[in-house]
């Protein structure tokens, strides 16, 4: 028996496994160090943002208002046209035909009464009439509809392909908001407790332990989903409401033209509580953003880093491919 041979293939062996342990296990440990640097290099982003303050109950411009018999002042492109609509074109042709229908009424109760008429007219019909109120609705509807269509037609313009995406998910009976574009950060949503809401002078029932913050002045593709039963995410000052179904994914475009904080609430009934999960967004300049962004942990659209390739050398590779061969 030749023990020197034995010993040979037994440090043979020993090699191999030696290499194989080294390729199988080394860019393991090296992902791993990148994670953890990749962690280390967030947090300290984090802790080099510049401070952000939310704003107080000073800035809140979207919400209910006592004694309100209209519509709350918009603040967003399609909001104000909307708004303009109404007051400029709507009201005024509504208060006209109201007048006129009431008049028409009161004339014909005096005139035509039974001591003043004692012989009513035998009338059939009357062409000049019939035209003229056939003739001037169709002219109302046309005024009308040149707006409606423009209006509708901007509800639903596609928004750009720079636009900032924001995931809103709609639970029982909370929300979440997912910063697709920014890391994939979460923020949880829920109501804020009455004397939370008002020892800091917000509203109650409306205030929110965390808002949506977005920037003012620039287009987000708003993005709704139910994850249990249809809810709808709906801001008045915003001229904004868009339905959250389980299983799809909603999207619309939203520009907001002021800083400030805006409130809404879910507009789907949506089970018990469902007048108990407020919206607050808060528009804040694009700085201020992005410095929530990084407070929060995430990145910056267009500055992420570079994902790091793991590479075994190319000693140890080709250490393995041989010892490989001659087993």
């Amino acid at each position: 028996m030749n023990f020197g041979e034995i010993a040979r293939k037994r440090l043979h062996i020993l090699t191999i496994l030696a290499a194989a342990f080294t390729l199988v296990f080394a860019p393991q440990a090296a992902m791993a160090q990148d994670a953890e640097s990749a962690e280390a290099v967030v947090e300290e982003a984090a802790a080099e943002a510049p401070a952000f303050e939310h704003f107080g109950a000073d800035m809140i411009k979207g919400q209910p208002e006592p004694g309100g018999l209209t519509f709350q002042q918009q603040y967003s492109p399609n909001g104000e046209y909307a708004l303009w609509m109404h007051d400029a074109i709507l009201m005024p042709i509504i208060t006209v035909i109201s007048i006129f229908v009431l008049f028409l009424l009161l004339w014909v109760v005096v005139r035509y009464r039974r001591g003043a008429n004692p012989v009513p007219s035998k009338t059939s019909h009357n062409t000049l009439i019939e035209v003229v109120w056939t003739v001037i609705p169709v002219i109302i509807l046309l005024v009308i509809a040149v707006p409606s269509i423009r209006l509708l037609a901007a509800q639903y313009e596609a928004p750009p392909e720079d636009a900032i995406t924001i995931k809103a998910n709609g639970y029982q009976w909370y929300w979440t908001y997912e910063y697709v574009d920014n890391g994939g950060f979460e923020v949880i949503s829920n109501m804020m407790p009455e004397a939370d809401a008002l020892a800091a002078n917000l509203p109650v029932q409306l205030a929110v332990d965390n808002r949506m913050v977005v920037p003012v002045n620039t287009p987000l593709r708003i993005q709704t989903f139910g994850a249990d039963v249809i809810h709808a995410f709906g801001i008045p000052s915003l001229w904004f409401k868009m339905d959250a179904v389980p299983g799809r994914i909603n999207e619309k475009m939203l520009t907001i033209e002021e800083e400030g904080i805006y409130y809404g609430q879910c507009m789907e009934l949506c089970g018990a509580r469902h007048g108990y999960m407020p919206i607050a967004i808060e528009a804040r300049s694009m700085e201020d953003y992005q410095a929530w962004v990084l407070a929060q942990g995430g990145t910056i659209s267009g500055e992420e880093e570079p994902a790091v390739e793991v590479e075994v050398p190319a000693e140890e590779a080709a250490e393995t491919e041989e010892a490989a061969a001659e087993a």
